[in-house]
């Protein structure tokens, strides 16, 4: 693992008090990509948003302290638990995390304010620190888009915007003003580069020597003990835009929508792609690929996952966990 220092501790400012809005004021575009944590209310974090904090400590609708974490670089969103046990042992501790400043293969390092550990956001593992080797609970949550989760969540509540500075708004490595609606990763996401240096532009851009899978390829990763399956969206579409897969002890389906790829239970069910893009049929009733729900009532479980792109995961997994290499 390359872990290097690259910009000061908290230039890039996580959001601790994050307060919320109704999802029918939200002033962004339809299509705006959001990290949704479902609860009552059902909770969304703009990406646009993210891009500029990368962290946000909350808590859930249930009362639970979760963080919500975007690495930009990685494509990487992923909600953790943010309660461990406390030293290894068995009284549990509530942690807050922040941007150290530091990259680990090109993937956002936090560190706890309690302990000061550090942690690589796209595993959940701590990397140094007291609490080296501890590992983070990943918890249900999708990435849609602002219109699906109006439609689905009528009532929903989406993050305001916490504004302030943030280095990511900066031309160097000073935090300046944020404005949202400025798009700093979008040339990254559109060029064929990955990483850091491809990002700023530098000549010291990582290889990738896969043909099959480009290195920004959308994934969604699921683990279960020690067991690891990513699922490339473009061969899930290739497959009828849904795979059935069995991840350690858990029957996972997969389906590809027009608003991104999603992760549930398979009770036992083959589900094949209807006409209307983004549903599904299997055990005599229509079901909804982005929120598992079906025509006659009944509601698949959402696996705890990770978004992000396939470098980032092949560097976590290494190059034989992904979805059709078995």
């Amino acid at each position: 693992m390359n872990v290097r220092n690259v910009l000061p501790r908290d230039a890039i400012p996580s959001v601790d008090d994050p307060t919320y809005e109704p999802v029918a004021e939200y002033d962004g575009e339809p299509d705006d990509e959001v990290v949704v944590v479902d609860g009552e209310p059902a909770r969304a974090y703009p990406v646009r948003y993210l891009h500029y904090h990368e962290i946000v400590n909350a808590t859930d609708a249930d009362g639970r302290p979760v963080a919500v974490t975007w690495c930009p670089l990685c494509g990487s969103a992923v909600v953790y638990e943010r309660t461990v046990a406390a030293d290894g042992g068995d009284e549990p501790r509530t942690l807050t995390f922040g941007v150290s400043g530091k990259l680990a293969d090109d993937d956002l390092v936090m560190y706890d304010r309690e302990t000061d550990s550090e942690w690589k956001q796209s595993r959940g593992v701590a990397i140094d620190g007291p609490l080296a080797g501890t590992e983070l609970t990943v918890l249900p949550a999708a990435m849609t888009t602002v219109e699906r989760f109006r439609e689905a969540n009528p009532e929903g509540e989406v993050l305001a915007p916490p504004g302030g500075e943030s280095e990511a708004a900066s031309d160097d490595d000073d935090p300046a003003p944020i404005d949202y609606d400025a798009a700093p990763y979008e040339r990254y996401f559109d060029m064929d580069g990955f990483g850091l240096a491809a990002h700023r532009g530098t000549d010291d851009e990582r290889d990738w020597d896969r043909t099959d899978i480009e290195p920004k390829t959308v994934v969604l990763g699921l683990t279960v003990g020690d067991d690891a399956l990513g699922f490339p969206l473009p061969r899930v579409e290739e497959n009828g835009s849904v795979a059935h897969a069995t991840v350690g002890d858990r029957d996972a389906v997969v389906f590809a929508t027009p608003d991104g790829i999603h992760a549930f239970e398979n009770p036992g069910f083959v589900f094949e792609r209807t006409v209307e893009p983004g549903t599904f049929v299997a055990d005599d009733t229509r079901w909804d690929g982005a929120t598992g729900e079906s025509d006659d009532g009944r509601s698949l479980e959402r696996l705890p996952s990770r978004r992000l792109f396939a470098f980032a995961w092949q560097d976590d997994h290494g190059p034989d966990a992904f979805y059709g290499d078995e």
